[in-house]
């Protein structure tokens, strides 16, 4: 291979990989440590990482389908210079890696870096946060396993931070410290009723962002005088009475996947004054009705809420907007990484061995969203078609297929 035309943002890996600077290979290759031993290495840690994720874009999810993916693709990967030796990798040689040789922490850090590198700036930016229960690594007899806190850019399918959540510990006590991994200037975080604190609130507002939260019963004064101030005109509207001066109201009707679904909220800012809360600016009611065409049924909720969004900044129609997206972490990651991934039946339970693989798991699911995949199913499909185009994906910084 010609190698005197690199460019500038180019290098050539050991084996002869030509990668660019910044890409997911120089990630792997330059700043992973590798702890073990010269002596008795088969294969270097760059290359497990690397088929570990081709595997992985092309469909695999177990480490057995990974180590079987590699052994049935043994030569064209020796062509496309990704493996040397003859013989491929046996399935414990992966588990190993999730195991014992990937320092969980240090691969954390640098997985989140490289999504923050990849960030869309300049815009008002929305996130959420939202915690998953990784069933696969619940030990027999036990009724707990890895639980990940993680932030999340719904619009952009990036994880700009997780971290996991000890078993002594819940989502509320780990919030504080994940948030601080974020830039979150300009940022609007979304979680659900947990995440509903007063020093997470000023946190964010404090680090220049804002947050849109649910009120329940953790929070039992907030939710009760939220949901007072809204009954009285609830109930003059349903009598035919205009809207009083000081509230504000928009509907949303949308059809798809077999329901209709009518969202109206009402918004007010009466209550900046009176709640015990930092930084509050607008209080929401929530109401969702959807028919459901196939059952020939309907269901009814009411949420409520808050917001240090002021009405210059969110008026109803966007908050409306803006609180849907935080449905984005579930349907946009942890349903792709359940259904799509099978992350809840792949049985990792020795060490961080399934924290290990839910970072490989956000990393496909990143990728195939960046180059443009709804269907993150269908990207596998096509990368388990044409592993020389995934490979693309590792080696380049900014991937085109």
């Amino acid at each position: 291979m010609d190698y005197t035309n690199l460019q500038p943002n180019q290098s050539v890996s050991e084996n002869g990989l030509i990668y660019e600077m910044g890409s997911l290979y120089e990630y792997f290759l330059t700043k992973i440590k590798d702890p073990r031993q010269r002596r008795g290495k088969r294969y270097a840690l760059v290359t497990l990482l690397v088929m570990i994720m081709l595997a992985k874009l092309g469909g695999e999810d177990k480490p057995s389908g990974i180590a079987e993916w590699v052994a049935n693709r043994i030569e064209a990967l020796r062509e496309m210079k990704v493996l040397e030796a003859r013989q491929a990798p046996s399935h414990m040689t992966y588990r190993r890696v999730f195991q014992e040789i990937i320092d969980l922490e240090e691969f954390e850090q640098l997985m989140q870096e490289f999504h923050q590198s990849r960030l869309q700036t300049g815009q008002e930016m929305v996130v959420s946060m939202d915690g998953k229960a990784l069933r696969g690594t619940i030990p027999y007899g036990e009724i707990r396993g890895t639980h990940l806190l993680t932030i999340y850019v719904p619009q952009q399918g990036l994880v700009l931070a997780e971290a996991e959540v000890d078993r002594k510990e819940n989502e509320i006590v780990v919030a504080p410290q994940i948030l601080k991994q974020v830039n979150l200037n300009s940022t609007i975080v979304i979680g659900d009723a947990m995440h509903t604190q007063r020093e997470t609130s000023a946190q964010i507002v404090q680090a220049g962002g804002d947050f849109i939260w649910t009120a329940k019963d953790n929070q039992p004064r907030t939710h009760w005088a939220i949901q007072k101030l809204f009954v009285h005109e609830a109930c003059n509207l349903r009598q035919g009475a205009p809207l009083s001066e000081d509230f504000q109201m928009v509907s949303t009707v949308s059809k798809g996947h077999g329901r209709i679904e009518k969202r109206t909220i009402m918004v007010s800012t009466l209550l900046n004054d009176y709640l015990d809360w930092p930084y509050v600016a607008q209080v929401f009611r929530i109401e969702r009705t959807v028919w459901h065409t196939k059952f020939k049924g309907k269901t009814h909720e009411i949420a409520y809420g808050f917001t240090s969004l002021s009405p210059e900044k969110a008026d109803p129609a966007k908050l409306l907007s803006l609180v849907r997206q935080y449905w984005g972490i579930e349907n946009g990651l942890h349903f792709r990484r359940d259904v799509t991934f099978r992350e809840d039946a792949t049985r990792l339970t020795v060490g961080k061995a399934g924290h290990a693989m839910a970072i490989f798991n956000n990393l496909a699911i990143g990728l195939c969203l960046q180059l443009g995949f709804q269907n993150v199913a269908k990207a596998r499909r096509f990368f388990n078609a044409q592993p020389q185009k995934a490979l693309r994906v590792i080696l380049e910084t900014c991937p085109t297929l």
